[in-house]
């Protein structure tokens, strides 16, 4: 069974990009994960297959990312996939939520792809199928040498995995926190998606918002999505009064 079989959304935003996450305090972690989903092609510049091996050695062949709710984790494996596109490279990006549900044959050949993605792998702690299931898809995908990101609220030996191979699995390969966005760089976020789809947000418009509604991005994109539709239909701008109107705010 393949996932587009089984009714999976795997079809990525196309404004979820690592130039549309605007995160000072995370952009070295941005910069790792690029070289991680290029890293075959870095070590392979003016070098043999032979060679790559004896300048880099056995590079880790997973990244795991973990941080709180909303920090941006699913925004940048979109980005992972979307970047592994635009290298000519096939590449999956599946969340657990949708996973969970499904039978544990929807991941039968995933390891083909050059690059999985698998987003908040805490919500099958403590289901033992669909943690064998990951842990057998982890070891195919290494068989073929392809790679997979995977992210968490928490670190691997916090998630609740109660399958000691896959927690092993997991802390293996390279591991890095994201970091919540201050409100300067939520600010820059939301403008920088707002001119995406032609809109102008005004910085005492986005403060509003961020004053006013939920501050994790999850929730603060999902309210300038809302904005945007509304805003098309009543053919107005979004100023600080049509925020309060359209997400009954104060």
């Amino acid at each position: 069974m393949q996932a587009s079989q089984l009714g999976l959304s795997v079809q990525l935003p196309d404004d979820e990009t690592f130039d549309s996450f605007r995160s000072e305090a995370n952009s070295v972690v941005t910069g790792q994960l690029q070289d991680f989903v290029r890293q075959d092609q870095l070590q392979l510049v003016d070098n043999t297959e032979e060679e790559s091996l004896a300048l880099f050695g056995e590079l880790p062949h997973s990244f795991f990312l973990f941080g709180l709710a909303g920090v941006g984790k699913s925004h940048l494996l979109h980005a992972s996939s979307n970047f592994a596109a635009q290298l000519g490279k096939s590449s999956v990006c599946l969340s657990c939520a949708e996973l969970k549900h499904l039978p544990v044959e929807v991941l039968d050949g995933l390891e083909q792809m050059d690059l999985i993605c698998l987003d908040d792998i805490g919500l099958i702690a403590g289901d033992e199928k669909w943690q064998q299931a990951i842990f057998d898809l982890f070891n195919r995908v290494l068989e073929q040498n392809n790679y997979l990101i995977i992210t968490g609220d928490e670190t691997a030996h916090q998630l609740g995995i109660t399958l000691p191979d896959l927690v092993s699995r997991l802390s293996w390969g390279y591991t890095e926190q994201i970091k919540p966005l201050c409100d300067d760089e939520k600010v820059l976020a939301l403008q920088y998606r707002a001119g995406q789809r032609g809109l102008l947000l005004s910085d005492e418009a986005v403060r509003f918002l961020l004053n006013r509604a939920s501050r994790d991005m999850s929730s603060l994109l999902k309210a300038l999505d809302t904005l945007d539709k509304a805003s098309i239909r009543a053919q107005r701008r979004i100023t600080i009064p049509f925020i309060k109107q359209v997400l009954n705010i104060n």
